[in-house]
């Protein structure tokens, strides 16, 4: 490993910290930064995100894709995980705390904004970071594409009648233009970049694909730091005026995640999945699609309400959180049986022969 991946949970440390200094410093630089965006998906987030996946997507072989079905166990766990726990889990949490445990502490009326804002956040997994946690176990790029395909093909029709049902209303309005325009650049994009790139580079001889993927993992790592900086410094101004609330609202979204990843990750063990096919299983399981959840809440509630400052503290949440998952599936990797197809990695090898 190199100096960016060995210490990357002090790096991601300095970056929120940075973030949050620079953001109490300088915040109209941070609200222009805010103000950069199309269909909630903020333009600066968006080309960071995409430098942090593109060396991912020029792994992918399409010809490693239809080895997949070798592991259909792996997409199973992936899909109920999404669809029929998480949303309901997070959806009973966020009761139990924020009308039970923290009753006392919040009004109801600020406590139903709390839930509603975890609840959005449950119902849409992850389309752009989880090829980042992939990367970071070793994950099968080939496996983490398909599992996000077919999560998005499900999201564009289960989301609003899942989160219309937990939520008690029923006219929820999904902002297509967020959900497509962050499948386009999130997955379309840098796919069809990759493969691109890759065929260039298999015509150039054996190893140039594993030389250039090498080169670019420090621009991924340093993208990674850029999005936490910008991210933390957007929202300085709320987590230093009522840290309180961020407090209350993240303790049952850290339990909620944790717990997510302990039933994929070991429903994945007990199942003999292959640990690059079960790291990705757990990690799109675990993470959150936040730029609809976000958007929806936003639409829904108002841009000052609590059901969008729930959605916001989950962004907050997710990167240190998903790090710490990342190096705890990178220390049990020898829990997991050896794959018995390597996808991406193998076919880099075979096609460059």
């Amino acid at each position: 490993m190199g100096i960016f991946e060995r210490y990357l949970s002090v790096w991601v440390a300095m970056s929120i910290a940075a973030g949050v200094a620079l953001g109490q410093w300088f915040p109209q630089a941070f609200e222009m930064l805010a103000g950069w965006q199309f269909a909630q998906i903020n333009g600066v987030i968006a080309v960071l995100i995409w430098v942090m996946i593109y060396p991912m997507m020029v792994q992918v072989d399409f010809e490693s894709i239809k080895e997949v079905r070798r592991q259909p166990q792996g997409l199973g766990l992936t899909l109920a995980i999404n669809w029929l726990i998480k949303p309901f889990s997070m959806a009973a949490i966020g009761w139990l705390f924020f009308h039970v445990v923290f009753a006392d502490l919040v009004s109801a009326e600020d406590a139903s904004q709390y839930i509603a804002g975890m609840i959005l956040l449950g119902v849409a997994p992850c389309t752009a970071m989880v090829f980042v946690w992939s990367q970071l176990t070793k994950g099968n790029a080939a496996y983490t594409l398909v599992q996000v395909s077919i999560n998005d093909l499900i999201m564009v029709v289960a989301f609003a009648p899942i989160a219309a049902f937990l939520l008690g209303v029923s006219d929820i309005t999904v902002p297509w233009e967020t959900l497509l325009l962050s499948t386009l650049l999130y997955v379309v994009l840098p796919l069809a970049a990759g493969i691109l790139t890759r065929r260039y580079l298999v015509s150039k001889g054996k190893g140039t694909v594993e030389a250039f993927t090498a080169k670019l993992k420090p621009l991924s790592i340093v993208g990674l730091l850029a999005t936490v900086v910008i991210l933390f410094g957007i929202q300085a101004p709320t987590l230093v005026a009522d840290p309180m609330v961020i407090g209350l609202i993240a303790i049952p979204l850290l339990i909620q995640t944790y717990g997510i990843f302990a039933i994929a990750y070991f429903g994945a063990k007990t199942m003999k999945l292959p640990h690059n096919v079960a790291a990705p299983a757990a990690m799109i399981g675990t993470s959150n699609f936040f730029e609809l959840a976000v958007a929806v809440a936003i639409a829904l509630f108002g841009l000052h309400s609590g059901a969008a400052l729930a959605t916001v503290v989950g962004v907050l949440v997710e990167v240190p959180v998903m790090l710490s998952l990342v190096a705890f599936a990178n220390r049990t990797r020898h829990w997991f049986p050896a794959a018995d197809f390597e996808g991406a990695n193998a076919s880099v090898a075979t096609s460059t022969k």
